[in-house]
């Protein structure tokens, strides 16, 4: 070995019969997910998706009635009543105490107030929704927040339903078979 030795290294000339071997390189799949790297990366504001018209970034604070003619995305804050003819899409930031009305509703953030919708609503994992909920279809994702009633139908049909209450007389008159107990 002439690294430890006092001899002097001999110089080392290449075999003209070795050629170099070129290397590929080969895809090396990721390692399999352990507890520890199943923790979330910090979130960071999502931007406005491309088809929203109208955004209200999270610095942003209203108080009052707003009403949109597009789609639209809130990540701020929202204080009062919201009108949309088309989509509206709560961000996961936002902090929303309204009166929703709107063609169809994403919460991803909070909302206190009644939300109706004509086409649907869907409350995905990270909201939390405290108030009643109108739309003919209501998807609320594993892991939301729902704290209210829901009636899944058209707006306008649950003001035309009629309930019909009898007195407690009458309900035993109807029990019996139509004969009245003394």
């Amino acid at each position: 070995m002439a690294l430890f030795s006092k001899e002097p290294e001999k110089p080392v000339r290449p075999d003209p019969s070795v050629r170099p071997q070129t290397m590929q390189a080969v895809p090396v799949p990721p390692p399999a997910p352990t507890p520890e790297s199943r923790v979330a990366p910090p979130r960071q504001p999502a931007a406005a998706p491309l088809e929203a018209r109208a955004y209200l970034d999270q610095g942003s604070r209203v108080s009052g009635k707003l009403s949109f003619e597009g789609p639209a995305r809130i990540d701020g804050q929202i204080d009062g009543e919201i009108t949309a003819k088309d989509g509206l899409m709560v961000g996961e930031s936002a902090v929303v105490t309204a009166q929703i009305k709107a063609a169809s509703v994403i919460v991803a953030g909070k909302v206190s107030g009644d939300i109706t919708a004509s086409q649907r609503i869907e409350i995905r994992p990270s909201a939390k929704v405290l108030g009643n909920l109108t739309a003919p279809v209501l998807v609320v994702h594993e892991g939301a927040v729902f704290e209210g009633h829901c009636a899944m139908q058209p707006e306008g049909v649950r003001d035309d339903r009629k309930v019909t209450v009898f007195p407690k007389e009458e309900r035993i008159v109807a029990q019996a078979g139509g004969q009245k107990q003394a």
